[in-house]
């Protein structure tokens, strides 16, 4: 059955969904195939965008514990790259904003080998997962080695989940409470066995077969969104409307 607006927008809690802008990668580039990445002049100035908007960007456990969301955007950075240290945290700092990073915990100082047909790029260390934190910036788990989670079995998604919450629990001091889902794979199994590890939240994209506080849409945002796509995108959000600029 279709998503009605009134069911794509709402939470389980009754209050409407937040707005998150799901970022991956931010560095200068010659080749891009996946869209992952963003120029750091290009981000300088979407965050100005959203100052001028009248937005904060935080990261996702501050603008989940907000009584009143509005006025506030989540930033949330997938796979953990070591540019979002070089680029994206000296860029927060100036606009007085913070993030999310969801890092892949058994990649560490590894790099994006999932993506056979891009540019390898270097994932953060361990060094830099605590750099981040010290930062102001907070640490989410996107699994263990960036998986289809629906394609493993028990024990596969228990690694993935769980265990990679207590390897970043560990190296990070933070609780992890976020997790964000590879590829956005998602199916109820999945779901329900990131809200039983004890996660306060997880994050979809927005094309998410499921809504809720364990599956948060989000807006992709590119290197091509100037002013204009990302005022298309805000309104689509606030409609209620699900995402049409696709992501490939």
């Amino acid at each position: 059955m279709a998503w009605t607006v009134q069911e794509q927008i709402a939470a389980p809690s009754g209050r409407a969904l937040p707005y998150v802008l799901m970022y991956h990668s931010v560095s200068e580039y010659a080749q891009d195939p996946y869209r992952v990445t963003v120029d750091p002049a290009r981000f300088e100035r979407q965050l100005r965008w959203l100052e001028r908007r009248g937005l904060r960007g935080v990261s996702m456990g501050e603008l989940m514990a907000a009584d009143d969301p509005r006025g506030l955007v989540g930033l949330t950075f997938d796979d953990g790259y070591q540019d979002f240290m070089h680029h994206v945290v000296p860029a927060l700092r100036r606009h007085g904003f913070t993030a999310t990073v969801f890092v892949i915990a058994g990649r560490l100082g590894g790099s994006n080998v999932w993506d056979p047909d891009g540019p390898r790029k270097p994932l953060m260390t361990s060094e830099q997962v605590e750099q981040a934190v010290l930062a102001g910036m907070e640490i989410g788990s996107h699994g263990m080695l960036h998986r289809r989670l629906s394609e493993l079995d028990d024990d596969e998604l228990a690694e993935e989940v769980a265990g990679s919450r207590e390897v970043l629990r560990t190296l990070s001091g933070q609780d992890v409470g976020g997790f964000c889902y590879p590829y956005g794979d998602l199916s109820r199994r999945v779901r329900d066995a990131v809200r039983d590890c004890g996660y306060d939240y997880g994050c979809a994209i927005w094309y998410s077969p499921l809504t809720g506080r364990h599956a948060l849409p989000r807006t992709y945002v590119g290197d091509s969104d100037g002013h204009l796509r990302l005022l298309a995108k805000r309104v689509r959000h606030e409609m209620g409307v699900t995402e049409l600029l696709s992501f490939r």
